[in-house]
């Protein structure tokens, strides 16, 4: 592939691969490698079949979930000069918006079953498949294994990494292959210096978050492409699969991961194998964490701080210091914000946080509060949108999440503050997984970390916090479990639901038009009522469903909102509906007692 500049000069490439040994493992398989030179053949192989489904150039859209697989749809593009769209998920109307915003596309997807409608896939077939987790042989194992690895067009689009965004639309953010290959070049040797090694090559990769969220891009497959580091090509979830996911591999290797996955790996008490290195992005850890997991795998634990808009741009060893100090020429500034600009601090504050320089294409402020001690190193204080105010008195969720989660005997935290109310001061509320701690054990240790005003006057103890997969705790998640959890007894209840893509019952209902079963939207349903207390003391432990209609189908990725609306009079039942959009998919009624429940009807 030849490239030009508008001028006609030659456009300067970049390489797919960095410098390494092409016959070392680039990924690891279910416990097979794979090696760089392999994996180009892949890559050539792929390229072609997309070729063949999709000449123009036009972007893809990278469904992969096996990351190995997902690498090689990746490189695939990139070798065809096409961009990869990077959806936060697979859900019809995720995917009904691309093909709005970009026309044509095609879909680059290792599973089979998945539900496109409307769009053309490739399938991908390569990584871990099967129950038995050997490797797919492919036309690619046996294609021309010299090959040279290609050179990309450096100002090339290469991906577009799509967030979820206030409204649920996913926004776009695109990326150019040159910034992906200074984001990872200005990182990488830091990284090798903090675990005593002259490069990353040799070290293995065991991620636990999503290929397709920027810190999982960057910190699994990028780092291995352009890094110099191998991959495991799983994406483990349960501690026992990431122990099993870590010995897989040999030495050296690193854990990526979250400080929820982290610290509900700690807490399982599973033996965990050794590694050099601990990588952890997406919210702040304590210190005390940080030193557990150390502790426990004997590496360094090193946090990532950095957004999609701009890609990693510091880090810091906790256990070590709270300063983070910036990537490679990264600077970072004040400004005062522009007028119609939000500010990093909110409505009332004057300045914003600018990162630029090195690989970021342009000035970039971050939605946080920055104490800075220069131009390259600074403390957080926190996120914009944390910041609240009691009695006067300025915090952020995070700092009191921070001090929550230190305390021991608290296996998950979050503070949450209600709705202003007139003339009253708003204090705020504390959620805690903690059955060792009762509320005034958990009040005490609070009262010896953060100021009186924001110590909670109420502690709830609940079974889990609605996290998401890659443990972020989202603020509609969190308002909407907070408001079930304090409900009143002739309080309605929202709750928002969706359905995994991957959901068990679609196998046999329907082939070709999957569908969730009646019973299981009911047993949905039920889940959401007994999570809320006001709910379980008006009806009871074992409800009795004395009604329910089901009026339209529920498809895989459906994002539901279950309503439950107390009824008023003798008889105390709850009415329920589930709605898909404007769309009632089911309405029914709950009664205390335990009588035989009520036929089904079809609308």
């Amino acid at each position: 592939m030849t490239s030009t500049t508008a001028a006609g000069l030659p456009a300067p490439l970049l390489p797919l691969l960095a410098e390494r040994d092409l016959d070392a493992p680039l990924a690891w398989c279910a416990g097979t490698p794979v090696s760089a030179r392999t994996f180009l053949a892949d890559v050539a192989w792929l390229a072609a079949g997309i070729a063949a489904r999709m000449p123009a150039g036009g972007p893809v859209i990278n469904l992969c979930n096996d990351r190995y697989a997902f690498a090689v749809a990746l490189g695939a593009a990139l070798v065809r000069g096409q961009p990869s769209l990077l959806p936060p998920d697979a859900r019809p109307d995720t995917l009904a918006r691309l093909r709005q915003s970009h026309g044509d596309l095609v879909a680059l997807t290792d599973e089979p079953s998945l539900e496109l409608p409307g769009l053309p896939r490739v399938l991908v077939p390569f990584g871990a498949a099967g129950a038995g987790g050997a490797r797919v042989t492919t036309a690619g194992e046996g294609a021309e294994t010299t090959l040279a690895v290609p050179g990309i067009p450096a100002e090339l689009h290469a991906v577009s990494l799509l967030t979820s965004g206030s409204t649920g639309v996913p926004q776009p953010h695109a990326k150019r292959w040159t910034t992906l290959c200074g984001d990872v070049a200005a990182a990488v040797g830091r990284l090798a210096q903090w675990i005593d090694r002259p490069s990353m090559a040799g070290l293995t990769l065991v991620a636990t978050v999503p290929v397709q969220h920027s810190y999982g891009l960057e910190s699994s497959a990028l780092l291995a492409l352009l890094g110099g580091a191998a991959f495991d090509s799983g994406r483990p979830f349960f501690p026992a699969d990431i122990a099993a996911a870590l010995a897989s591999v040999p030495r050296p290797r690193a854990l990526v991961t979250t400080p929820f996955h982290l610290k509900t790996l700690l807490l399982s008490g599973i033996e965990l194998p050794p590694v050099e290195l601990i990588l952890s992005a997406t919210a702040p850890l304590s210190p005390q964490l940080a030193a557990q997991a150390e502790a426990a795998m004997g590496g360094v634990l090193v946090e990532i701080y950095g957004s999609t808009e701009s890609g990693q741009v510091a880090a810091r060893r906790p256990t070590v210091s709270e300063v983070w100090e910036n990537f490679g020429g990264i600077r970072v500034r004040a400004e005062a914000a522009a007028e119609g600009a939000e500010p990093a601090a909110g409505p009332g504050a004057t300045e914003r946080f600018v990162f630029e320089g090195d690989f970021i294409p342009q000035p970039t402020p971050m939605a946080d509060v920055l104490e800075l001690l220069d131009d390259r190193r600074f403390r957080l204080l926190g996120r914009s949108n944390d910041l609240i105010h009691v009695a006067g008195k300025r915090s952020s969720l995070g700092h009191l999440n921070y001090h929550l989660n230190s305390i021991a005997g608290i296996a998950d935290g979050a503070f949450w503050l209600p709705d202003e109310q007139a003339d009253a001061v708003v204090r705020p509320v504390a959620f805690v997984v903690a059955p060792t701690l009762d509320a005034a054990a958990v009040v005490a240790a609070l009262r010896q970390r953060i100021e009186s005003v924001f110590v909670p006057r109420r502690v709830v103890h609940v079974a889990a916090l609605p996290r998401e997969g890659t443990g972020k705790l989202t603020a509609r998640a969190l308002r909407e479990f907070a408001l079930a959890q304090l409900a009143g007894d002739d309080t309605p209840v929202r709750v928002t639901h969706e359905v995994p893509l991957d959901h068990p019952a679609f196998a046999g209902h329907f082939p070709g038009q999957p569908l969730l079963p009646g019973a299981l939207l009911v047993a949905e349903v039920t889940e959401v009522l007994r999570r809320v207390p006001a709910m379980v003391a008006r009806l009871g432990a074992m409800p009795t469903l004395a009604a329910v209609k089901f009026l339209a189908p529920v498809r895989p990725g459906s994002e539901l909102l279950i309503e439950l609306l107390p009824e008023t009079g003798a008889a105390r039942g709850v009415r329920f509906e589930v709605r898909q959009g404007d769309t009632v998919a089911a309405s029914g009624r709950w009664v205390a007692g335990a009588t035989a429940p009520a036929p089904a009807e079809h609308g």
